[in-house]
């Protein structure tokens, strides 16, 4: 069923103008292009400090919406006229089925432009004209954990209801950040390269070992145009590929899954050569931690 997946993003917003638009303009080019490499037709527009993908599959459209880097979170939508009875009415309609018998909820409002009322108005109203429509099955609000959670966005003239908000992975979208080749020999290097790439940073992937169904299975997923070469079997056989995929593509720097007790040798051995690595302080643990995180986002 057609539907509109409302897109949230944060850091982008608080750029400049000029910046702001460049960004915007970078993220729009990342979302069409993962829609097109899944084969997923949508159509997309924009206002300020939020998209909208109109996509016959709504929900499929969320997910591929959620491995775009610069996107907080996606929530699928339904949309109304943004004056009291029309957001009541339409909002009871909707969550009746969502509310069974002993249910808790809390309203959640925002608002931007100009209405007769303020977000806290509107939250107020409505989680009253819930308790009203079904007193009999004994709902109550929970403001901290509660059972369902309604979502109101108040936009100028029209009014976005959902019920669900899935969190994207964040960052700046790729592309407005300079380029990098990245080491991805297990769970730390393929991280470190999913950091960088957060940043806004264009990553060619070096696959070694135990890292090429990382690179290809779950970092190609959040860029589908990421180049992954194969490193040769060998005991630092990867350094000199590694440094010719960095002279090729003119990478600002090479991303590497060092610990903090390899980073002085490391630097010494690369010279002037520009080294990040983002996991460098992370232990295994929470390196194991992160990348679950990252392969949900994938899934």
């Amino acid at each position: 069923m057609a539907g509109t997946v409302l897109v949230r993003y944060g850091e982008l917003a608080l750029k400049s103008a000029p910046v702001r638009r460049e960004f915007e303009s970078a993220l729009r080019r990342n979302i069409l292009d993962l829609f097109v490499a899944e084969g997923l037709p949508a159509r997309l527009r924009s206002d300020r400090g939020h998209l909208y993908v109109e996509a016959d599959d709504p929900a499929r459209a969320a997910r591929v919406l959620r491995r775009v880097f610069g996107v907080t979170s996606v929530s699928a939508v339904y949309e109304c006229a943004s004056d009291r009875a029309s957001i009541r009415e339409r909002l009871l309609t909707l969550a009746d089925p969502r509310l069974p018998a002993h249910t808790s909820f809390a309203v959640r409002a925002r608002r931007t432009g100009q209405h007769p009322f303020t977000s806290q108005e509107i939250a107020r109203d409505v989680g009253e004209d819930v308790l009203e429509r079904f007193a009999d099955r004994e709902l109550r609000v929970d403001l901290g954990h509660p059972d369902v959670e309604l979502f109101v966005e108040v936009r100028g003239p029209k009014t976005y209801l959902s019920f669900d908000r899935l969190e994207g992975p964040g960052g700046l979208p790729l592309g407005v950040a300079g380029r990098l080749v990245a080491l991805v020999d297990g769970p730390r290097g393929a991280l470190g390269a999913y950091l960088m790439m957060k940043r806004g940073c264009r990553v060619g992937l070096l696959a070694a070992a135990d890292g090429a169904g990382l690179a290809q299975g779950v970092l190609r997923r959040f860029d589908p145009e990421v180049r992954v070469e194969s490193a040769p079997e060998g005991a630092e056989a990867w350094v000199p590929l590694l440094t010719s995929m960095a002279d090729h593509s003119h990478a600002d720097g090479v991303v590497l899954p060092l610990r903090v007790e390899e980073y002085p040798q490391a630097r010494e051995a690369w010279g002037d050569r520009v080294l990040f690595s983002p996991t460098v302080g992370l232990t295994e643990e929470e390196v194991s931690l992160r990348w679950q995180r990252v392969t949900e986002l994938a899934a």
